[in-house]
């Protein structure tokens, strides 16, 4: 029954959405850790958006759409219209950031189309060869690497302004604040391509913490600091973003490309810091739950669309229940797009709701899993299952969102049947996840391909038992972390060169002392004091003494095609931590 309402569902958008001759172009802004309480437009008593309010009321609002409650499970389940437990990106480290090697994404199905492809901004799906932007479909990418701008996975010395991001995998300076460059340069983009169908995925690093602006966005703000309100620099951001929108939205239109032009805005996840459990800070749209939390505020984001010449517009508000993975196959069927016949998608098409106020979308269940791990998520507990008003919390906890947003009366007690029905159909979905091999699979990176010759490997994405360790200055202050594993895949037989290091090649320095530049004075350098490092991969363990003013300890091995596990440790007496840095590169077959 399920199958022939999804059949009717796609007829009826082919025959709503095929009246157009001209490919509809798509742009995707997705800003990071921006919460649904965390715009004027939704009532925040003390933020000014006003540029997005205008595009508020001009969009359609889909008031009920849900992500995951972290960065990178919500842009995997968007790149692929999977859940993060079907594509392997459930986590934001350990391994667990970057999709599953082959996935086919948005992008690929857009190119595919004959659409012009280009990201500008935060990936955090892969900073390894095959799940770069560029391998996963976009034409053009400029993006900062790993989690955030800044951290130690990215380029060191990152901090927001004047920093070197990403183009098409090669390293470039820029100049100006973070938010004004992937704006800028998704201009430059479109102007480019402008006379042929683009799809534009614009996922700003934006609001995400650490929170940096220039002063004359924040000082609106700082009063309310002093109420211990809200946080003056996290507000800024935002209206950085806000000014950013405006002065996009008259790009456009002198471009006259609103017209045929999807607009979206969303965000990734509940807000970090624009709201507190306690209530005492910031403004959360009447529900509980930040970023990270399985509760309402957790994973429900603002969803604005446009499309004029689609007859999407006008100011209206649609509450069906709606999610992450529905992006593609809904824009797929916007855009008349042929889809690849092997594609398994978790998502619904929703695009017959969006001008037709009649209709309504199948009723089904959607689910939030994601773990903080590399080991897959719990079948159950830590989980959200949502069906119609209904919110099944950690398989015990059932709320009516409608009546109490807040989530404060657990009515499991009064609908056991419903509770019932909502854990078989998880029960469901699990046995089917568990036929997938991804869901079994290691996070696996890739070495001995032609298209990345050398791979950067950091403790950051590192497999083990230990906390997350992912900031530059936990490197600086030489914190000690045992997460020393990665699970490779030799793509071609050969010699290797493992390079051990505790600084990044950027920025270069002994391992047993500091680099000899601080790039803008950002860190507090701290000497570390391992006697040796050790490396195992493929049954072999090799120790080597680090050496004074040894700025690498390498490594040359054979391997063999085939999967094997890397592990790379400093030792220090009777002590062994994980190496911060870790490169592999492929120098041929003997």
């Amino acid at each position: 029954m399920k199958r022939k309402l999804l059949l009717f569902f796609c007829f009826l958008s082919t025959i709503v959405f095929s009246q157009p001759i001209e490919k509809p172009n798509v742009i995707l802004i997705l800003t990071d850790d921006q919460g649904v309480g965390d715009l004027s437009c939704h009532g925040n008593p003390w933020l000014k958006t006003p540029n997005l309010d205008a595009f508020y009321r001009k969009s359609v609002r889909m008031t009920d759409f849900h992500v995951s409650p972290l960065c990178t499970p919500t842009r995997a389940a968007i790149m692929t219209g999977q859940y993060p437990i079907n594509n392997g990106a459930w986590a934001t480290f350990k391994g667990r950031d970057a999709l599953s090697e082959g996935v086919t994404t948005i992008a690929d199905v857009f190119k595919q189309n004959g659409y012009k492809t280009g990201l500008f901004g935060k990936w955090h799906l892969g900073d390894n060869y095959p799940t770069r932007p560029t391998d996963c479909g976009f034409d053009e990418a400029i993006h900062h690497l790993a989690g955030g701008v800044g951290e130690l996975s990215d380029y060191w010395g990152n901090s927001y302004f004047n920093d070197v991001y990403y183009v098409n995998n090669e390293p470039k300076q820029f100049e100006g604040y973070c938010t004004d460059v992937w704006f800028n340069e998704t201009m430059k983009f479109i102007d480019k391509n402008k006379e042929e169908p683009f799809f534009v995925y614009l996922p700003t690093n934006a609001p995400h913490d650490p929170l940096i602006v220039d002063e004359k966005y924040a000082a609106p703000y700082k009063h309310l600091e002093g109420d211990k309100i809200i946080d003056a620099n996290l507000y800024g951001m935002i209206a950085n973003i806000d000014e950013n929108f405006g002065r996009f939205y008259k790009f456009l239109k002198k471009k006259e490309l609103l017209d045929n032009t999807i607009l979206i805005y969303m965000s990734d996840n509940g807000t970090r810091f624009g709201y507190s459990p306690d209530g005492k800070l910031g403004y959360n749209k009447g529900f509980e739950g930040i970023k990270g939390s399985k509760l309402e505020g957790g994973h429900v984001v603002p969803f604005f669309i446009r499309w004029p010449n689609g007859n999407i517009k006008g100011g209206k508000d649609i509450n069906d229940l709606v999610a992450h993975v529905d992006l593609l196959p809904t824009l797929a069927a916007m855009c008349n797009l042929d889809m690849p016949e092997e594609k398994q998608l978790d998502g619904i098409d929703f695009s017959p709701v969006l001008n037709n106020i009649n209709t309504k979308i199948p009723e089904r269940s959607v689910f939030v899993h994601h773990r903080q791990d590399w080991r897959q998520p719990e079948p159950v507990w830590g989980t959200c299952i949502m069906k119609n008003q209904w919110r099944l919390i950690n398989g015990k906890q059932l709320y009516d969102i409608v009546d109490d947003p807040k989530q404060k009366h657990d009515l499991s007690s009064e609908y056991p049947e419903l509770v019932k029905e909502l854990l078989l159909e998880n029960s469901k979905f699990i046995a089917a996840t568990k036929k997938n091999k991804v869901y079994h699979e290691l996070p696996m990176q890739v070495v001995g391909n032609a298209a990345q010759n050398e791979i950067k490997l950091t403790i950051q994405h590192a497999i083990g038992e230990g906390g997350g360790i992912w900031k530059p200055e936990q490197v600086s202050a030489g914190m000690k972390n045992p997460n020393n594993t990665h699970a490779l895949r030799i793509e071609s037989t050969g010699t290797y060169l493992i390079s051990c290091m505790r600084w990044p090649k950027e920025c270069s320095g002994p391992i047993l002392g500091v680099p000899k530049e601080n790039p803008k004075d950002l860190y507090d350098y701290k000497r570390i004091s391992p006697n040796k490092v050790r490396i195992s991969i493929a049954n072999q363990m090799i120790e080597k003494e680090i050496q004074p003013n040894q700025e690498a300890v390498t490594f040359e091995v054979n391997l063999q095609e085939g999967k094997t596990l890397l592990i790379t440790d400093f030792i220090e007496g009777k002590k062994k931590y994980g190496v911060y840095y870790t490169y592999v590169k492929y120098l041929g077959t003997n």
